[in-house]
């Protein structure tokens, strides 16, 4: 799917078809109502392999959100035994699909999603995107959600995710998803309730994406979603809470508390920063100095989140000039 993604499209779809050791191969993009050229930028790669669809110009369907509606057209068109669904920002190493779909059939998962690395470069996004691998990699037992079929064991990342065809329509495929903000996480949850296997895995080294470039554009990309993230506003401060409580407080104290305190607060702020360096080094982003902010890209967090849930409240969350309205 590509909503005005002129600047990476093309980058993203040259790297898809340069996949390498698939016997079948199709691409397909749709344009999702783009008015930054993005459709004249596919039309103009010459591969039979690679074909263009259209849409977005009127309103969404009742009950649907853009993406999903977008990656539900597209699995209509779709006639692969596997669907790989990718951002429209996202760059792939040739071996990429041919590694995951192997995995997928091996390991007999329905859906896996590897997990990109997150290229961060401005002061925000490099305070914020680590924190994506970091919560998922520091809060979700990975390797016992593979075998546990309970739902709420679910990391997904929409960026890159692969399914087996019979089971996605099996299941109902995007419709089964139709009005969820958090869609990917979502897709896997039903996939689970659906009696199959699914796996989140580390693709920082076949995949690579940057999610958000201007300020406005990290603010809007979390704040548009992180409303949903935590089962209501119950939830979402418990969340913040836990978070300041165990992340921040140890750099408070070691920055203004004496004796004891400084030194209990020192050991806090030293494990936050080792878990934030540890999960960089594996995951191929940013460690140092990084690393060292956690305390302060913690409370960045627990902001966008409290911004997230005025905006939902007040009904004036939006994404690429679409109001999210969906219903958690």
């Amino acid at each position: 799917p590509a909503r005005n993604e002129g600047e990476h499209i093309a980058a993203t779809v040259r790297s898809i078809l340069a996949q390498e050791g698939l016997a079948h191969l199709e691409v397909i993009v749709l344009d999702d109502g783009s008015t930054d050229g993005t459709a004249a930028i596919v039309a103009a790669i010459d591969d039979p392999r690679l074909q263009l669809i259209t849409g977005g110009d009127g309103p969404l369907p009742a009950g649907w959100l853009g993406k999903p509606w977008a990656c539900a057209r597209l699995a209509e068109s779709a006639s692969g035994s596997v669907l790989v669904f990718i951002d429209a920002d996202v760059t792939l190493e040739p071996e990429a699909i041919r590694g995951t779909v192997e995995l997928l059939r091996e390991q007999g998962f329905a859906l896996v999603s590897p997990y990109p690395r997150q290229i961060a470069v401005t002061w925000l996004e490099r305070l914020v995107q680590p924190l994506i691998a970091w919560s998922w990699s520091a809060t979700v037992p990975l390797r016992l959600a593979e075998t546990s079929s309970r739902p709420s064991l679910s990391a997904a990342n929409g960026q890159f995710i692969v399914i087996d065809t019979q089971v996605y329509r099996s299941l109902g495929g995007h419709e089964a998803v139709a009005n969820e903000v958090i869609e990917d996480v979502a897709l896997m949850r039903a996939v689970k309730v659906f009696g199959e296997q699914a796996a989140t895995v580390d693709g920082s080294k076949i995949a690579s994406c940057r999610m958000y470039e201007a300020t406005n554009e990290v603010v809007d990309g979390y704040t548009k979603s992180l409303w949903s993230a935590f089962n209501g506003p119950a939830g979402s401060l418990a969340v913040n809470g836990l978070l300041l409580t165990a992340f921040v407080a140890p750099a408070v104290a070691m920055l203004a508390g004496r004796g004891k305190t400084r030194a209990i607060g020192a050991v806090g702020y030293a494990a936050g920063v080792a878990s934030r360096a540890l999960v960089a080094n594996r995951t191929g982003e940013r460690t140092w100095p990084d690393a060292l902010a956690h305390p302060v890209s913690v409370t960045a967090f627990c902001g966008l989140n409290l911004i997230s849930w005025s905006r939902h409240l007040r009904g004036t969350n939006t994404w690429k000039g679409r109001p999210v309205t969906a219903v958690n």
